[in-house]
């Protein structure tokens, strides 16, 4: 039995140390463009011929986005955590 626990032990400490990535070496930066950046407004719906036509007034209008500052080349993306090997 004490090996059996052992064995459970060893193999959650292996499955942990397994997830802990390289460490912090590589910085991500945000200058590559992502997936959803490259999304396009699809065509509208229409209604067939011999149906109701949709209501304008029942579509959820998406706002267009404030354009910020453009940020220096390399910079770290905004939207990931500080490392926890920093020291500040």
């Amino acid at each position: 039995m004490k090996y059996l626990n052992l064995l459970v032990a060893a193999a959650a400490v292996s499955g942990i140390a397994a997830c802990g990535g390289n460490g912090g070496s590589e910085t991500r930066t945000c200058d590559e463009v992502r997936a959803y950046q490259l999304a396009a407004e699809g065509k509208r719906v229409e209604a067939p011929e011999g149906l109701d036509a949709l209501d304008p007034l029942k579509e959820m209008p998406l706002p267009e986005a404030n354009p910020r500052p453009p940020r220096p080349a390399g910079s770290p993306c905004i939207d990931l955590p500080p490392s926890v090997l920093s020291g500040g």
